[in-house]
């Protein structure tokens, strides 16, 4: 059983990466084929599978998580979606690297029901947007000064596999 659930879970999250990636228009030159540096957050970023292990742990029964990190480093502004995957459950990516202050922008789909954003024990920062939010277009911005891990979540839908991860690095 838990071979088919995993073979499941990779091909629900290939299928993910798929549809985002050509979504995006991903040509994997990472400027977004109009010759700027892609720091506004809208892509750019490229899937690494050197994911520390605190993050792969602790996103093992996560929505979307494929096992890769989106590697946004050398971007001011990156964007997460909240409410992603085919029932709303999930953050989009699940996991990313970013530069020290780096703004990450949570931005509401308004699919899933209510959610919010909120930091875990054992992140390296403390985080809350507050009330859930179902409504598409809200947002949640947060600068990361400090290198280090930070682990977050949906609270309603934790138990349903809605976490995030960031890892910030020295920019």
């Amino acid at each position: 059983m838990s071979d088919n659930l995993s073979r499941r879970r990779y091909l629900a999250g290939t299928g993910a990466a798929l549809t985002i990636g050509t979504l995006a228009g991903c040509s994997g030159g990472g400027d977004g084929g109009d010759g700027s540096d892609g720091s506004d957050g809208s892509g750019g970023g490229n899937a690494a599978e050197d994911v520390p292990d605190e993050i792969d742990e602790y996103l093992s029964d996560a929505r979307m998580y494929e096992g890769t990190i989106m590697d946004f480093t050398g971007q001011d502004e990156v964007t997460v979606e909240v409410g992603a995957g085919d029932v709303g459950f999930a953050f989009s990516p699940a996991a990313i690297r970013i530069d020290s202050s780096t703004t990450v922008v949570w931005e509401w789909t308004g699919n899933g029901g209510a959610h919010n954003v909120a930091s875990v024990e054992g992140s390296e920062s403390d985080f809350d947007s507050g009330d859930s939010v179902s409504e598409e277009g809200h947002t949640f911005e947060q600068s990361f000064d400090n290198t280090g891990i930070q682990l977050y979540q949906c609270t309603p839908h934790q138990a349903n596999g809605m976490l995030g991860a960031i890892e910030v690095v020295e920019a």
